[in-house]
Order: structure tokens, then C-alpha cells, then sequence
């Protein structure tokens, strides 16, 4: 992998192709990223970068995390994320990357944390059937049975109410409509998960082009 970058979901709206086709897309407001570290096999054990996105009041940086941004000679950002890389050496701390480094009909990997949905019951999360609505079965939205009883537990993997959303996700393969580095704008055709202004991780895509 070699061209990444971290993005801000603006939201999704469509576009005409050049056959008068409608295509669906999701907006990003993509960087400008800033390398902040380089990391290579002779030092670290392994190739990559990390970037920072978006400007952080320096009052609310601890002074760990200030010292990593005094050494790069940057301004504190308020995120950070590590990409692997191939060759480190094409970058250097303080690059600046731009929507540009994509281009259209790009196919990019999208990973966010997806929204957050609650404590959700089984029929809402896993899709489960529910009871008998009539004759007064008194058992409407429940699990059902859990197993066997000789084993007097919960087998792993049982599928019962609990937490939904709030998985991070990635999306594979996604096309890139358009980029446009003068407005910090990715049009990727198709969702990407996470709410609106959800930070995003856009990277070239793993499987076979």
C-alpha cells in the first residue's frame, strides 16, 4: 500500500456521468494530511506513516503527545493514524498530502467507526422472527430457547440482545468518482460507514485491480 490518506464524511448527495446516469456518492473532505512520523525496517521493524489531520488547540494536548509534534516541527492535530507503506523513503515529516494523491477511477479501501445504535433486542439486531402475535402467547420479541439444558450454560456465540453499531467497518473497493485537490474533496461512489463529520481512512485497496 502506498497512497492513503484521513478524511471528514461530509455526506451523500449523486452526480450525472457522462451517459446522464445518476451515481450515488458520498462526499469526504479529505486532508490535507501531514506526515508526522516516518517509520522504517532498519529502525522500527516494519514500514509506514503517520499522518495528522485537522488543527488542535495546543491548551489540549498533553505533553507527551506535544513533544512527538515539537520533534516533527508541527502544530498539534488532533488525529493521528498509522498507514503501512511500502517504501518510506518517498516521504518525509512535515509533507503535506492532498485529495490529489487519488485520482478518478481509483478504487479505495473506507474504514470508520460505524454509528452507534444502542442496546438494541434480538429482533432489531440479529433479524429473529418473534413469537406468536395472537392467541395470547404472552412471548411477542424474546430470543427464544438457549441450547440445550444438560449443559446449564450459554454457548459461545449465542446470538442475543446486547450492543449494536459502533463497529469499526471497511468498506472494500470502493470507486473513486472524483478528487479535487483545490477544495480537499473525494466523491467515492457508494456509503461509507460512520456518521456525518465521522472521521474516515481512505487507502488504496488491497484486492486485485
Amino acid at each position: 500500500m502506498n497512497k492513503a490518506i484521513l478524511a471528514r464524511k461530509v455526506g451523500m448527495t449523486q452526480i450525472y456521468n457522462e451517459q446522464g446516469r445518476v451515481i450515488p456518492v458520498t462526499v469526504l473532505e479529505a486532508g490535507p494530511c501531514l506526515v508526522v512520523q516516518v517509520k522504517n525496517k532498519d529502525n522500527d521493524g516494519y514500514s509506514s506513516i503517520q499522518l495528522g489531520f485537522i488543527n488542535k488547540k495546543e491548551q489540549r494536548v498533553n505533553r507527551p503527545l506535544k513533544g512527538h509534534f515539537v520533534r516533527a516541527k508541527l502544530k498539534p492535530l488532533r488525529y493521528l493514524r498509522e498507514f503501512r507503506v511500502d517504501d518510506p523513503n518517498g516521504y518525509k515529516p512535515g509533507q503535506e498530502i492532498k485529495a490529489d494523491c487519488f485520482s478518478a477511477g481509483d478504487y479505495v479501501d473506507v474504514s470508520a467507526v460505524a454509528r452507534g445504535k444502542g442496546f438494541a433486542g434480538s429482533i432489531k439486531k440479529m433479524g429473529f422472527s418473534g413469537g406468536p402475535k395472537t392467541h395470547g402467547s404472552h412471548y411477542h420479541r424474546g430470543p427464544g430457547s438457549l441450547g440445550s439444558v444438560d449443559a446449564a450454560r450459554v454457548f459461545k456465540g449465542r446470538r442475543l440482545p446486547g450492543r449494536m453499531g459502533g463497529w469499526r467497518r471497511t468498506i472494500q473497493r470502493l470507486y473513486v468518482v472524483e478528487a479535487d485537490a483545490e477544495k480537499n474533496i473525494l466523491l467515492v461512489r457508494g456509503n461509507v460507514p460512520g456518521p456525518r463529520g465521522g472521521l474516515v481512512e481512505v487507502k488504496e485497496t488491497v484486492k486485485s485491480k
